[in-house]
C-alpha cells in the first residue's frame, strides 16, 4: 500500500519519509504510553483489589524486563520478515493483552497480560525500531532523528499520564485500559498504510546518500531470530559493549524504573495527588522532548562519552536531591524542568558509539542488546522500589542508591575516556 502511494504520485519520496518518521515517533509514543501506564493503575489496583505494591510492581517489572529482552530480537525479525510486519504483530499484541486486562479478578492475570504479553509487544516496538529505522532511511542526520524518536518515549508520557490519570480519578482503572488498547489499535491501519519496508521499494535511497548513488534493493528474507544470539556472542567480546550494557542498565534503572513507575506513587506518599503527580511526569516529558532532540544535534557535533558523562552526572545528583525537596508546586517544577532534559539524553549517544564500534548493519541489533540492560535497570527498581517502600515505608532509600548509581556510571565513563585519550 505505501509502494501505490508513492506510484501514484500522491506523495513524493522526500515527503514519504518525513511520514515513516511520524509513523514510527507516534508508534514509539504509544508504546512508551503503555509502559507507563503500571504507574497509573498502581493506586486504583491497590484500592479495587487490595494488592499489594510490590505485587503490582511485580508485574510491571516483568513487563519492562521483556520490553528490552525483546528487542534484539525484534531487530532480526524486522531483518528477516521487515520492519512493518513486526511492528504490526507488535502493536496487535499490545492491543489485545490490554484489552483482555478488562476480565482480569487476580494478581497473575494482571502478570499474565501487563507484564508478559504487554511486555513483549511494546518490546517490538521500541527503541530498537528507531534505530533500525535511522539506519534503514538516513545516511546523515541519524544523531537528530534516533533523539527525535527517542524523545518520543516521554512524550508517550507526556500525552497519556495526564489523561490517564484523569481517567483513573475515585480509583477507577477500567477506563485507563480501555484507552491505552484503543490507542495502540488506532496505530494498526496506519503503519499498514504508510509504512515501506526499505527505500529501495518506493524507488529512493537513504536520506543524505549522494544523488549518483544506486538505491538499496531490499533485504533478503534470510535470516532469523538466531541472528541475535550471534551478534550478541561476537558484541559480547568488546569491552565498549559492556560499557555501553552497563550504563544503560544505570539509565533504565533512574528513568522508567523508579521515577515512571513509583513517581506518582512517591509524591501520594508527600500529598501530592494523582493528577498533579501525573502532570509532574508530562512536565518531564515535554522537556525531554527538546532535551534528547538537542542531545541527538549534540551528538552529531561532540564526543559521545563526554555527553554519556555529563548526562549521568546531573541526573544522579538530581535523584539524590529530591527526597529532601519541599515537594510544592516550586521545587518539583524545577526538578521536573531539569530532569526532564535528561531523562532520554543517553539513548542518541549510545546509538553512535554502537555505530560507530559494530557497524550500522548490526548495530540496530547490538543496540537491541544494550536495550536489554536498560530494562533489567528499570525492571530492577520498578520490583525493588515496590519492595523497599513495602518495608521500609519510605522510598527515600531508593532514590539516594539511584542517585548513587548515576555518578558512579558518570565516573566509569570519565575513568574510560581518559584511558581512551592516554592511548
Amino acid at each position: 500500500m505505501s509502494r501505490m502511494l508513492h506510484r501514484t504520485g500522491l506523495v513524493s519520496a522526500r515527503v514519504h519519509i518525513v511520514l515513516i518518521v511520524t509513523v514510527t515517533f507516534f508508534a514509539l509514543l504509544v508504546s512508551a504510553g503503555l509502559r507507563a501506564t503500571p504507574g497509573v493503575l498502581m493506586m486504583p489496583l491497590q484500592l479495587n483489589f487490595g494488592w499489594d505494591r510490590s505485587t503490582i510492581s511485580f508485574a510491571a517489572a516483568i513487563g519492562i524486563f521483556l520490553y528490552g529482552l525483546v528487542g534484539p530480537f525484534a531487530a532480526a525479525l524486522m531483518m528477516s520478515f521487515g520492519i512493518r510486519r513486526t511492528m504490526l504483530a507488535g502493536l496487535m499484541l499490545m492491543a489485545g493483552s490490554t484489552f483482555a486486562s478488562l476480565w482480569m479478578r487476580l494478581p497473575w492475570q494482571y502478570v499474565l497480560s501487563w507484564g508478559v504479553m504487554s511486555g513483549i509487544g511494546s518490546g517490538t516496538v521500541a527503541s530498537v525500531l528507531g534505530a533500525a529505522v535511522v539506519n534503514r532511511w538516513f545516511a546523515t542526520r541519524q544523531g537528530l532523528i534516533m533523539g527525535l524518536l527517542s524523545a518520543s518515549t516521554a512524550t508517550g508520557s507526556l500525552i497519556f499520564l495526564p489523561i490517564l490519570a484523569w481517567l483513573s480519578n475515585q480509583g477507577a482503572w477500567r477506563p485507563v485500559v480501555v484507552a491505552v488498547s484503543l490507542a495502540c489499535l488506532i496505530l494498526v491501519p496506519i503503519v499498514a498504510l504508510v509504512l515501506p519496508e526499505h527505500p529501495g521499494d518506493i524507488g529512493t535511497r537513504r536520506f543524505g546518500e549522494r544523488p549518483d548513488s544506486v538505491p538499496a534493493a531490499s533485504p533478503k528474507q534470510a535470516r532469523t531470530a538466531g541472528l541475535a544470539i550471534s551478534v550478541l556472542v561476537s558484541a559480547a567480546r568488546r569491552p565498549v559493549f559492556w560499557l555501553l550494557f552497563g550504563t544503560f542498565f544505570v539509565c533504565g534503572l533512574t528513568t522508567n524504573g523508579l521515577v515512571g513507575t513509583h513517581m506518582i506513587a512517591f509524591c501520594g506518599d508527600h500529598g501530592v495527588t494523582p493528577v498533579a503527580a501525573a502532570g509532574l511526569l508530562s512536565t518531564m516529558g515535554f522537556f525531554d522532548l527538546f532535551g534528547t532532540t538537542a542531545s541527538g544535534w549534540l551528538t552529531d557535533r561532540y564526543n559521545p562519552r563526554v555527553l554519556l558523562i555529563v548526562y549521568y552526572g546531573l541526573r544522579g545528583l538530581s535523584l539524590m536531591a529530591l527526597p529532601f525537596l519541599s515537594f510544592d508546586a516550586m521545587s518539583l517544577g524545577v526538578f521536573a524542568v531539569f530532569y526532564g532534559l535528561d531523562w532520554i539524553a543517553t539513548v542518541p549517544p549510545t546509538v553512535k558509539l554502537a555505530n560507530e564500534t559494530f557497524g550500522e548493519q548490526e548495530a540496530p541489533i547490538v543496540f537491541g542488546w544494550i536495550q536489554t540492560g536498560h530494562q533489567l535497570g528499570a525492571a530492577f527498581a520498578a520490583f525493588g522500589g515496590g519492595v523497599i517502600r513495602e518495608q521500609s515505608g519510605t522510598y527515600l532509600p531508593a532514590f539516594l542508591a539511584a542517585g548513587t548509581m548515576g555518578v558512579i556510571a558518570a565516573g566509569v565513563l570519565l575513568l574510560t575516556l581518559r584511558q581512551d585519550e592516554a592511548t
